[in-house]
């Protein structure tokens, strides 16, 4: 750790109130003292004027659980001020484990599809040697050493595949099964789990719904029940406002599930921001109204960013989750040969264009190629910057055929950019400022061929600050001591003497939202590296994790303090003795 004083800053506590001049004492990873004018006593001094002083950042919703054992400096994030992310999210993760490899298996590969994270560095870097979520955690702490500080929850799906195995895709589960679930759970809670996350939403790449879809109310309720024994631990899930729009039956069967417990409920997509989501607004808003009403804890969970992607045919959910099965054969090819022979097959052609047609839904990139963008080529053939509406054009073409042409002539490794999907900038300010909302969300670690999500915190400041639309009071406090107090990590989020000395400082004028970029540092399973988006640093002119510096003068410090965390809960201890 390294004593420091921050001298000269403008302090944005991460409260919500007001900014103020004062300077920062950090003493053994802590902050000790803030006032005015303060005296070095033997620390580093660091000349903070013209900056801001805040409480580090912390990423909502990531999906590091496999990336950070490969990419240990978390790119981009030190730069952007982050020091806690959230992992666990989406019913996906890592823990607990069934005993057999296939089941195993099973979790790696939904994984490797729903967060397009190549199966290769999951198989070669993590050592799985855990079946239970505790000893997970045990040897993620022993292994890992990062930069920022983590903490997650445990997948429901994790959960079900542990239980059941690979039937846990195919069916309900039996008294006894949903019996070892709820151990798994209480195991994982009793370890510092933040709580369970969970999936109403997904399909596979076969179109098969997620296993935590086939659970019944039972099994819900048996899961709900531990929970209960760890009061104010927070339960997670992502419902369906994007693709079936069974949204309101999720919140409908959760409101029964959940009322009257003390557990604390976020719901990603609860509110729907979307200009496409505009049908299932009104619905949506009046059940997390009702919840809310019967005393169920709703926090929706919102993205500041609007969503877009590149589609890539390398690593790519958005075909199959647009509900066109075809052109994701050709990112099943792990072969580019193979990829290619398919793009130029008139059989598979006809079918991509029906399945373009009549599948895809209406909302969808492949429905709409005005608002795909050929940007990314392998080979600089061509063309460029336009769209693949105006291509198709050129050349009288259907859309699909014409992506098909110009990926074949710009080879297999190109990618094609969705533009931002419209979005209610209103409603999302709404959001913002309802204090009962989880804000941050960016998917960082996951999509690395898709999209960067690291570093996105900074449209709060380049934009919404920017633009008058936020205080800068507001926009520190969705990303600190917000989330600091639905997580349960009391002793971070605010610049308050005794909290953990987790801090950013920047000069505002200095902020920048950077421009995806591709770098190639993945390992790719075969010995070999593949390619990620990232991007740039913000930069923040100083990140503090646990009080050591993690980003200074301009670069990541290499310093790897970050901690796996547990939620404060003052009864966690009465409810392990209590077992």
């Amino acid at each position: 750790m390294t004593d420091m004083l921050i001298k000269n800053g403008t302090i944005v506590d991460g409260t919500g109130a007001a900014a103020y001049k004062a300077d920062v004492r950090i003493h053994n990873g802590t902050i000790a003292e803030i006032a005015p004018d303060l005296a070095p006593n033997g620390e580093r001094v660091f000349d903070a004027t013209g900056c801001q002083v805040t409480p580090g950042f912390i990423e909502s919703h990531t999906h590091y659980d496999g990336t950070m054992w490969w990419q240990n400096d978390l790119d981009p994030l030190p730069g952007y001020g982050a020091t806690t992310l959230i992992m666990g999210n989406c019913g996906f993760s890592p823990a607990p484990l069934h005993k057999y490899m296939p089941a195993q298996r099973e979790m790696i590969g939904i994984f490797s599809f729903f967060e397009d994270i190549p199966e290769g560095p999951f198989m070669a870097n993590l050592p799985w040697d855990w079946n239970l979520w505790s000893e997970y955690r045990a040897s993620t702490e022993r292994s890992v050493k990062v930069p920022l500080n983590y903490a997650a929850y445990v997948g429901h799906i994790a959960i079900r595949l542990a239980a059941m195995g690979v039937e846990a895709w195919d069916r309900e589960a039996t008294p006894a099964e949903i019996a070892r679930m709820a151990e798994l759970l209480d195991d994982a809670l009793a370890a510092g789990a933040l709580g369970m996350s969970d999936n109403m939403h997904d399909h596979d790449g076969q179109n098969r719904p997620v296993p935590s879809l086939k659970a019944s109310d039972a099994e819900f309720t048996a899961l709900f029940d531990v929970m209960g024994r760890y009061p104010g631990c927070c339960y997670q899930v992502i419902v369906d406002t994007f693709m079936r729009m069974t949204g309101p039956a999720n919140l409908e069967r959760l409101s029964h599930l959940l009322a009257g417990r003390d557990i604390k409920v976020q719901i990603a997509g609860a509110i729907p921001t979307l200009e496409f989501q505009k049908g299932i607004l009104p619905a949506m808003q009046e059940s997390v109204r009702k919840m809310r009403e019967a005393g169920v804890d709703v926090w929706p969970g919102y993205a500041h960013v609007s969503p877009t992607s590149t589609l890539s045919l390398i690593k790519s959910l958005i075909f199959a989750q647009s509900n066109d099965y075809v052109w994701h054969e050709v990112v099943l090819e792990d072969d580019h040969h193979k990829k290619a022979a398919l793009l130029a097959d008139p059989a598979w052609r006809a079918r991509a264009r029906e399945s373009w047609d009549t599948q895809a839904w209406d909302h969808s990139p492949l429905k709409n190629p005005q608002e795909l963008f050929l940007i990314d080529s392998e080979n600089g053939t061509g063309p460029l910057d336009i769209t693949l509406k105006e291509y198709a054009d050129s050349l009288g073409l259907h859309r699909s055929d014409a992506m098909a042409d110009w990926i074949l002539k710009n080879g297999t490794g190109s990618t094609v950019h969705m533009a931002p999907f419209p979005k209610d900038e209103e409603l999302t300010l709404e959001l913002m400022r309802d204090p009962r909302t989880v804000g941050n969300i960016s998917d960082a670690g996951a999509h690395l061929q898709m999209l960067c999500g690291g570093g996105e915190n900074a449209l709060l400041f380049t934009q919404y600050v920017h633009d008058g639309q936020l205080t800068i009071e507001e926009a520190v406090h969705i990303m600190t001591g917000k989330l600091a107090q639905h997580f349960n990590l009391t002793d971070r989020g605010e610049i308050v003497v005794g909290k953990r000395g987790d801090i950013a400082v920047f000069n505002l004028d200095e902020v920048q939202r950077r421009a995806m970029e591709k770098v190639f540092d993945v390992p790719d399973g075969r010995g070999g590296l593949t390619w990620r988006f990232t991007r740039k640093a913000m930069p923040t002119r100083l990140t503090m994790v646990n009080g050591v510096p993690t980003f200074e003068n301009g670069a990541y410090t290499g310093a790897t303090p970050g901690e796996f965390l547990s939620p404060a809960n003052e009864n966690l201890s009465l409810a392990i003795a209590a077992e």
